[in-house]
């Protein structure tokens, strides 16, 4: 019988150290924030809990995409759509649970519905005023919207920049499509004043601890997906088709039917992620679906280190940490900070931060591995110089 190669853990040493370094972060925020108190200088401020659940959700976005893009080739410029649609669903049952309380007392139409003289609830808004109904939304919509998509654009096997061009301007009709004040999703001003979530006030600190945890759990269950999906049967295919699709397609598999699965899959990762960030920054506008958004996703990955998956969550979170740092600052100067880190990384760090330090981790221990060379004893050594 032949020999069979071992099948890859679930979670590795790059992974267990990332779902570690989560749970310990999981564990200090709420200590920080809730038992410590507010004259300490240990304490951490509500304001820097939500900044914080901002950054995981970011990074659960930008994993979605290194799913897609590191294991399967597809460089998507337009996974802003995805957040947003998300964003939006989530953003819907929030305004749903204002009730009287807006400002034209309306217990059913939203604010900007009055403003605009909607006389009922439009067709589409019906059902979000119940939890489940919204979360099967977040999944659902930028789930129907990745499989359409993809579907169509794989079987007519439009790759490369091609696909990633059409992707962008997805997103670009979409945010063009959701200024329109006739949407009936808020216009250009969005959807925002929102006052409740699951009966708590969204803006209790103890909510906001809530909402930071789970950001957290879905950054966790979303890498524990996304590694399942790569290191299984299904994800020596996807990196073959990447690879080499003509090929992998003489084999006699589908490769529109992976890719498709893929991006479904990357898509529903990528609405959560935009659920969970709109409660937490209180609000969502047409602006989420700009392209430069979707842009800014690509470079966290290509730092932190495309098909790593920990490093695109790692580089989400440090892109949008010197981004906070650097607009409060200088707020003029991000876009060209921006831009210069992407060169720099193409030219010096091309695998990214996580995937440099697994290439050159990894080339120590294989030599370290390596049995030394046997010593030869003087006298045969000086023999077979003779």
């Amino acid at each position: 019988m032949g020999a069979t190669l071992p099948r890859p853990a679930l979670v590795d040493l790059k992974g267990r150290i990332f779902l570690g370094a989560l749970a310990a972060i999981c564990l200090a925020v709420p200590l920080l924030n809730l038992v410590v108190p507010e004259g300490s200088g240990l304490h951490l401020p509500t304001y820097l809990v939500s900044l914080f659940g901002k950054y995981l959700a970011f990074a659960l976005l930008a994993l979605s995409l290194d799913l897609v893009w590191g294991y399967c080739g597809i460089l998507s410029l337009g996974h802003g759509a995805f957040f947003g649609l998300g964003g939006y669903a989530m953003g819907m049952y929030l305004m749903r649970q204002i009730g009287p309380r807006g400002v034209y007392g309306n217990p059913v139409l939203p604010d900007f519905m009055v403003f605009l003289n909607y006389t009922e609830l439009p067709w589409y808004w019906l059902g979000f005023d119940r939890f489940p109904f919204a979360a099967l939304m977040v999944l659902a919509v930028p789930g129907l919207l990745a499989f359409v998509f993809g579907w169509l654009a794989f079987r007519s096997r439009v790759t490369g920049v091609y696909l990633s061009i059409i992707t962008q301007a997805m997103t670009f009709a979409l945010m063009l499509a959701f200024f329109r004040n006739d949407m009936g999703l808020g216009g250009n001003n969005g959807l925002t004043d929102f006052k409740d979530i699951l009966g708590f006030p969204v803006q209790a600190q103890g909510v906001r601890v809530a909402l930071f945890l789970a950001t957290a759990a879905a950054l966790a269950i979303g890498y524990l997906i996304a590694r399942f999906m790569t290191v299984s049967a299904y994800g020596k295919v996807l990196i073959a088709v990447r690879d080499a699709e003509p090929r992998t397609r003489f084999l006699g598999y589908r490769p529109e039917a992976y890719k498709t699965l893929a991006f479904v899959v990357s898509a529903m990762m990528a609405g959560v992620a935009g659920a969970l960030y709109v409660p937490q920054v209180g609000i969502i506008n047409p602006s989420e679906f700009a392209p430069t958004n979707s842009i800014e996703a690509v470079i966290w990955v290509a730092v932190g280190g495309r098909g790593t998956l920990v490093g695109a969550a790692l580089g989400a979170i440090l892109v949008n940490y010197a981004k906070t740092l650097l607009t409060g600052a200088l707020p003029d100067a991000w876009l060209f900070a921006l831009g210069a880190l992407f060169v720099l990384v193409t030219l010096f760090l091309p695998k990214g931060i996580v995937g440099t330090a697994i290439e050159r981790f990894g080339s120590r221990r294989a030599a370290a591995r390596l049995p030394p060379e046997p010593e030869i004893p003087g006298k045969l050594a000086e023999e077979g110089r003779g």
